[in-house]
């Protein structure tokens, strides 16, 4: 790392200052300069271990990816041709089983739909034979009748 640059992860009075005006300006700024001034001269070290952990990462993904491939053709065969063979038939039995979960999931998903269906054109249609119950009977008008009274003055 260069050593005589201005501002250098050590406690000159430019990075001093600039801690300072981060503080005044917005506090994060602030104590970013701050962290950087304590740990910045182990920021190259930290860098190599990000990229070395990321790359341990993605290539453990495009491992599991290769993996993914070969697992439906026959690129991954591993000599033995009997345990091949059984290998090969018992995936092509998972296969046909899969095929007939979806097949079912599919059936109840309609089943279900049709279900609910029912239900809420049963629940309409009490809604509706409530509702004509309830409305009073109505003129031309279209407000309420006349209502007939009983009399006890006799």
């Amino acid at each position: 790392m260069n050593t005589t640059a201005l501002i250098r992860p050590a406690w000159t009075p430019a990075t001093i200052a600039l801690m300072v005006i981060g503080f005044m300006v917005f506090w994060p700024l602030g104590f970013a300069m701050l962290a950087y001034i304590i740990w910045g001269d182990r920021l190259e070290g930290f860098k190599k271990d990000v990229n070395r952990a990321t790359d341990g990462i993605f290539r453990g993904c495009r491992r599991g990816a290769d993996k993914a491939h070969s697992w439906g053709n026959n690129s991954s065969r591993t000599g033995n041709v009997a345990f091949d063979d059984w290998r090969e038939k018992e995936l092509e039995r998972l296969a046909e089983e899969r095929r007939k979960l979806d097949e079912t999931l599919s059936e109840f998903d309609d089943y279900m739909r049709e279900l609910r269906r029912a239900k809420d054109q049963d629940e309409f249609d009490r809604f509706m034979a409530n509702r004509s119950r309830s409305t009073p009977a109505r003129t031309d008008t279209g407000k309420p009748g006349p209502t007939t009274l009983l009399d006890d003055t006799e």
